[in-house]
């Protein structure tokens, strides 16, 4: 399996996942200004949508969208323990997260990475961030992670997306449960590994 990437963006969700499964797995970065891999690839002919992530498997196919990929790669270790089982009420609740990290959280950040974006556009950006955010504040009340006491290709996703916040200066300060879960997550060996190989950390 072959992962495309940028370093730090949502892609890098997948990297921790398979980071977490203990399989085999390439990666080649993707240049966003001028859509090629590192390989010299076009990648517009890997992925029409243009961004990452996507994944090459091994029949040569291509899987985009992060949500379909974390659940791909979780499924492909059962015993990770990255998802619970297809068809129970706890997959759904999976999906429930990932859905919601994807169009609430994701995309909430996308204007505070958009220089053109006027401030108004900004700041109503990050009002809905700190309502977002809240609730996950309340949903760790008492459990370590997003799912309870074992970590979910969920978590490798809220990281990816919460951890912009070093980038675009969204303030966490408000939400120390949710600072606590990032210094959690963050530790992990295979996050680390992730953020290494993205060049985010030494």
């Amino acid at each position: 399996m072959k992962l495309y990437y940028a370093p730090g963006a949502c892609s890098m969700a997948s990297h921790i996942a398979l980071h977490e499964t203990g399989m085999p797995f390439e990666i080649e970065k993707v240049d966003f200004a001028t859509k090629k891999t590192a390989g010299g690839g076009d990648f517009m002919q890997i992925n029409p949508k243009g961004y990452v992530p996507a994944v090459r498997l091994d029949d040569g196919s291509i899987l985009t969208e992060c949500g379909a990929i974390l659940q791909y790669i979780a499924d492909q270790k059962p015993g990770s323990g990255l998802a619970p089982k297809a068809g129970t009420m706890e997959r759904y609740r999976l999906q429930e997260w990932l859905t919601f990290i994807g169009t609430e959280i994701h995309k909430t950040f996308s204007p505070l990475f958009n220089k053109a974006a006027a401030e108004e556009v900004k700041t109503n950006a990050r009002n809905l961030l700190n309502k977002r955010l809240g609730y996950v504040e309340t949903q760790l009340a008492n459990k370590p992670y997003l799912m309870g006491d074992g970590f979910s290709v969920a978590d490798a996703y809220l990281f990816t997306v919460v951890n912009w916040s070093n980038f675009t200066g969204f303030d966490l300060s408000q939400f120390p449960r949710l600072r606590e879960y990032m210094a959690r997550v963050g530790a992990r060996q295979t996050v680390q590994a992730a953020m290494k190989a993205e060049g985010l950390v030494k």
